[in-house]
């Protein structure tokens, strides 16, 4: 049980500083994460609604344990982090690794919450 618990919280505390990263660059560097979105074709207005979303689903990853926000926050990510790695493979950037990263991070993360 806490070899368990060990595993969830830092795989969980590795994704959090991973979104925090994500959204900091999103609230603070917005022209170079425009040029981005605007490369992959996605539309610029919606990087601010998305660090917010980010925020919320690392909210509901923490304090929402077992509960059904918590599972749409999980299914959030999972979506987010496969939608990712996709957009930055297809423009051919090399830049997918963070994705993988994030998304092997989560899924860590998912089981060892059920185990705990």
């Amino acid at each position: 049980m806490k070899k368990a618990k060990i595993i969830f919280y830092v795989a969980t505390g590795l994704l959090t500083l991973l979104m925090f990263f994500s959204a900091g660059m999103y609230f603070f560097n917005h022209a170079e994460v425009a040029k981005m979105f605007t490369t992959f074709g996605y539309p610029t207005y919606i990087i601010y609604p998305y660090a917010v979303a980010k925020l919320l689903g690392l909210v509901a990853l923490w304090f929402f344990r077992g509960n059904f926000l918590n599972e749409w926050a999980y299914a959030g990510f999972f979506f987010a982090f496969i939608l990712a790695f996709f957009a930055h493979f297809m423009v051919g950037d090399g830049e997918q690794t963070g994705a993988l990263v994030a998304m092997i991070l989560l899924i860590v993360s998912y089981i060892y919450s059920k185990k705990i």
